[in-house]
C-alpha cells in the first residue's frame, strides 16, 4: 500500500542527519552535500531542491530547540514549561484554564497539565478556583514566576543574538515570513487529509 505523499516525506526526512561539513554553491548559498547526495539517490536523478529545503528547515528547527532547551533546563525548566510561563505572564492576573493554555500553546490538555504541575511545584504558578465555573481552575503566574522570567530574559537575548549572528534585519523578516508560509502550507495539508478521512471529497 502506498503511503500518502506528506506521510512518505516525513519518513524520508526522519532518518536524514545533516552533515556538519556544509558547502557553498556557485552563487554562494549554503547546502548540505550529504543530504544532496542521499536525496539524489532517492529521487533517482530527479529534482532534490524541495527535499533539501525540508532537511534544512528541520535542521534549523533542531538547532533552535537545542539552544532553547539547554538554556531553560539550565535554569530548572523544560523549553515547554518556559513557553507556558511566558504565556501566563502575557495573560497577567486573568490567568487561563488548562484547556485554554493547551489550545494557545498547541499541545494536548494532558501535556499542559503536566507542565503546569511542574511549574506549580516550583512555585512559579498557582491554581485558583474559577469564579465562573466551579468545576474548573485558573492558572496564574506568581511573583516567583515573574522573577524567573526576568532572570531568563537576558540569557535568552544573548543566545538568540549568537544563534542569528550575521543575519540582517531584512533576512530575519524574510526568514520569519518563509517559516510561517511553511506553517500555513502544513495546515492546509492537515485540513485536506482530515477532509479525506471524513470522506469529504469537496
Amino acid at each position: 500500500m502506498t503511503a500518502p505523499e506528506p506521510i512518505a516525506y516525513y519518513f524520508i526526512m526522519k532518518h536524514v542527519t545533516n552533515s556538519e561539513r556544509l558547502a557553498q554553491s556557485a552563487d554562494g548559498l549554503l547546502y548540505d552535500p550529504q543530504v544532496r547526495h542521499d536525496m539524489g539517490k532517492f529521487m533517482e536523478g530527479g529534482d532534490t531542491l524541495r527535499l533539501e529545503a525540508a532537511a534544512a528547515a528541520r535542521a534549523a528547527h533542531r538547532s533552535v530547540e537545542r539552544l532553547r532547551t539547554h538554556g531553560s533546563e539550565g535554569r530548572g525548566l523544560s523549553a515547554g514549561a518556559s513557553d507556558v510561563l511566558i504565556r501566563l505572564r502575557t495573560l497577567g492576573a486573568a490567568g487561563a484554564s488548562l484547556g485554554e493554555l493547551a489550545r494557545s500553546a498547541g499541545m494536548t490538555p494532558r501535556n499542559a497539565t503536566g507542565l503546569v504541575d511542574t511549574l506549580e511545584r516550583e512555585g512559579l504558578v498557582r491554581r485558583d478556583p474559577d469564579p465562573d465555573d466551579r468545576r474548573s481552575v485558573l492558572v496564574r503566574i506568581t511573583p516567583a514566576g515573574l522573577a524567573w522570567l526576568s532572570e531568563f530574559r537576558t540569557p535568552t537575548q544573548r543566545a538568540m543574538e549568537a544563534l542569528f549572528h550575521g543575519f540582517t534585519d531584512t533576512e530575519l523578516h524574510q526568514l520569519r515570513h518563509l517559516c510561517l508560509r511553511l506553517v500555513q502550507n502544513q495546515q492546509r495539508i492537515a485540513t485536506h487529509l482530515a477532509a479525506i478521512e471524513r470522506g469529504d471529497s469537496t
